[in-house]
């Protein structure tokens, strides 16, 4: 079942600073926001070795817990968000459209962050869900080219708007992509697959990989070298060479980024708590 709602229209840009005037309802609303930015965020891996990388470098760094689960290996998930500050789901060797059952609980389950319009960020697979849940396609480039490697993304107006200055080139790994779905966003695009980036409300879905550290990078190319024999995909040695030139970008990117989406509490969460 797909979960859509005219919400997400709106493109509203991250904060990057406090108002010059602070009233009374506004600190009451800073210290429940404190309060709502103690409870962990959810982390949903798929494979026994994976990690949340640099995106929980930076949301460690904001001093929030991480509460890590793998569905694959038999972990549930939450019926409710409550109990979390936000969600992401990371990337895999799987596809969005395999029928394995925790696969369709994945994607099923992406509801209750879109309905308790909370912090959602799916990155590769995690987006490929998202996508799926909105009811968009997921599906191979119709050459079977793939992106491993660096490749270029330009931000639209409107992720302009959301988060200023994008890397020009971004760290991929994957071999299918998605349409945009409907009433979402357009944040960056790029070649062999158009749509890089999208916002659907407090949700976001990134194709590429910005999580991915160095360490992660030597296990992917030297695990991974199959999938760099695909049509389009770059030679091990143009990681490492790209990173040098392109890595610093992509990470004050991510934690610009970052500080935005986690700090997308539903207003009317916060004022429930204030109750």
């Amino acid at each position: 079942m797909s979960f859509r709602t005219d919400q997400s229209r709106v493109v509203v840009p991250f904060a990057s600073r406090r108002p010059a005037a602070i009233t009374p309802r506004d600190q009451n609303l800073d210290q429940m926001s404190a309060q709502v930015s103690l409870r962990p965020v959810l982390i949903v891996l798929h494979r026994e070795t994976s990690t949340p990388g640099r995106v929980g470098n930076a949301l460690r760094a904001l001093g929030y817990r991480l509460d890590i689960r793998r569905p694959r290996f038999g972990d549930a998930l939450p019926a409710t968000l409550d109990g979390h500050a936000g969600a992401v789901i990371f990337g895999g060797p799987m596809s969005a459209n395999d029928g394995d059952d925790y696969v369709r609980r994945e994607i099923d389950w992406i509801a209750v962050p879109l309905r308790e319009q909370r912090p959602f960020l799916g990155i590769c697979l995690g987006a490929q869900m998202l996508a799926r849940q909105l009811g968009a396609k997921v599906a191979p480039h119709p050459q079977g080219r793939v992106e491993v490697g660096y490749y270029p993304v330009r931000p639209t107006e409107a992720g302009r708007a959301l988060c200023p200055d994008w890397p020009a080139r971004v760290y991929h790994w994957h071999g299918e992509g998605f349409q945009l779905p409907a009433g979402a966003d357009l944040l960056a695009s790029g070649d062999d697959f158009p749509v890089q980036a999208f916002q659907f409300g407090n949700a976001f879905g990134l194709q590429f990989h910005p999580d991915v550290t160095y360490a992660m990078m030597h296990r992917w190319t030297a695990r991974g070298c199959a999938r760099m024999d695909s049509p389009g995909a770059q030679p091990g040695h143009l990681h490492f060479a790209e990173r040098a030139v392109h890595d610093a970008a992509e990470r004050a990117w991510l934690k610009h980024f970052i500080d935005g989406w986690i700090a997308r509490v539903p207003q009317r969460q916060l004022l429930q708590a204030a109750e």
